[in-house]
């Protein structure tokens, strides 16, 4: 009886040891952050509410990702049709979700709600090249813009369109672009011709030539406002707590209901959003919400993971699925289709979105190494480039937080690409690059550094990317731990 006793209170101990384990906060944010582990209904009501705060979290990523982007924007004194540029590289002050470091970037911020119409100029591809696209806040690109785009590289007034607008009213000599929201974006990248001082001066020059305007204040010839964010902190990171609902409340009542989305109007009541209401939940509500977002980010992260490799007997993967690709070409207007899901998880790693996704650029993702183990911080790896990597442009390998898919904070750099002044190249035109907290032996030249805390992942990026890369007459292998 005595042994029966003792064997009961150890499968006690073990227990509660076990859940102390998954709940204690000195744990990684991945395993603390558990929604299986807090969440508890204590009744039907919050059930129901746990779950639509779920799907609610799921559906509105790429528009929340929006909003967080604007806020940022909004914090360093900018605003609607202005545009937020780096005419610096990118460091880890930019806290946006897997930006490009060896571009320079800009961001115009489009609102046609009270001024109507505004236009957006793309200068020639003369003396530079831009790279990006428009999109509305939902991130659903309207067109592509630059030698990859509508312009084919010879320039051209974009106008971004409120909804409903009439498009007779259009002046002769613009690309119309009918944006079913208020309010949108563009992404676009000024690509260097070389990684050294006087190309990336002329990228910015290049850059500068842009103009964003009312179409109503054409005939004034106004100035366009630009906000330099370099040297500042620019964090449009997404945090899995309720402040994600308050910054979806923000589109709920700034922006009208699509139709695609309207089934969503009686979900978010449940969670006290509603237009033209104020959101003011209680503290159990903020606790469900915190729980509920946090599973949305466990299972958009389950199916990041869950990808099919690109390459054969590899672990690169495009996170982006066949169906989502058709959407964005149509607006969503696919018969029998809404890839909310696999949109969803794609606007939680990045932000942007290419009407023909591949042609001007293409993304492969690596979050484990060839023996299938996720890439820590605290070890070295190696990764091997073949030589003639297929693009016309430039190929890049950028390092992010894991768990944010940010660039680690405080790093002296984010990555490696074919234009990084001083990259060694081996005689046979190959490129070796190494990742981890420590440079190897050879030097810093083709190291990227890690944070020792964490785990991490690595982009691909191939701008102007070639046949062979679809082909894969030439292929990219796994990272390899360096023991």
């Amino acid at each position: 009886m005595k042994k029966l006793i003792l064997l009961f209170l150890l499968v006690v101990l073990l227990a509660a040891c076990n859940q102390k384990s998954k709940t204690d906060p000195s744990e990684s944010s991945n395993e603390k952050d558990t929604a299986t582990t807090v969440f508890k209904p204590n009744n039907i009501k919050e059930q129901i509410l746990y779950q639509r705060g779920v799907e609610a979290a799921i559906w509105s990523m790429p528009a929340v990702n929006y909003q967080l982007m604007f806020d940022a924007l909004a914090k360093i004194n900018g605003d609607y049709n202005q545009v937020v540029i780096w005419p610096k590289l990118l460091d880890w002050k930019n806290q946006t979700l897997t930006p490009n470091p060896d571009v320079i970037y800009l961001m115009p911020f489009f609102n046609t709600e009270k001024v109507g119409p505004v236009v957006l100029e793309i200068p020639p591809a003369d003396k530079g090249i831009f790279n990006g696209s428009v999109m509305t806040y939902w991130q659903n690109a309207l067109e592509d813009v630059g030698p990859g785009g509508v312009d084919k590289g010879k320039g051209g007034k974009y106008l971004f369109l409120p909804p409903g607008y009439d498009k007779s009213k259009i002046p002769a000599g613009y690309i119309p672009l009918q944006s079913d929201t208020y309010r949108g974006y563009a992404l676009l990248r000024s690509v260097l011709k070389s990684g050294n001082a006087a190309d990336v001066a002329a990228a910015v020059a290049y850059s500068k030539r842009i103009k964003v305007y009312p179409l109503s204040e054409a005939s004034k010839n106004p100035a366009t406002v630009f906000i330099d964010a370099s040297e500042k902190i620019y964090d449009s990171s997404i945090h899995y707590d309720v402040s994600f609902y308050e910054a979806l409340n923000k589109i709920i009542q700034d922006e009208p209901w699509l139709e695609r989305d309207k089934a969503m109007i009686d979900q978010l009541k449940t969670l006290g959003i509603e237009r033209g209401k104020t959101f003011n939940p209680d503290a159990r509500t903020k606790e469900i919400l915190a729980s509920a977002v946090k599973a949305a980010k466990e299972y958009l992260d389950l199916n990041y993971e869950s990808f099919s490799p690109f390459f054969k007997d590899t672990h690169w993967v495009f996170p982006a699925t066949q169906e989502f690709g058709k959407n964005i070409k149509t607006n969503f207007q696919v018969a029998d289709s809404y890839p909310i899901d696999n949109r969803g998880m794609i606007y939680t790693i990045i932000f942007f979105s290419a009407k023909h996704i591949g042609e001007s650029q293409y993304y492969l993702m690596q979050l484990v190494d060839k023996d299938g183990n996720p890439l820590e911080g605290n070890s070295s790896y190696k990764l091997h480039v073949p030589a003639n990597v297929p693009v016309k442009q430039y190929w890049s390998m950028t390092v992010y937080n894991r768990d944010t898919h940010t660039f680690i904070r405080n790093q002296k750099w984010a990555g490696r690409s074919s234009q990084t002044p001083g990259l060694k190249t081996n005689s046979d035109g190959s490129v070796d690059l190494y990742f981890g907290p420590t440079p190897p032996e050879s030097g810093e030249s083709n190291w990227v550094p890690t944070d020792p805390k964490g785990k991490f992942e690595i982009l691909a990026r191939f701008y102007g990317p070639k046949p062979n890369l679809y082909d894969q007459s030439w292929k990219l292998n796994d990272v390899e731990k360096v023991k």
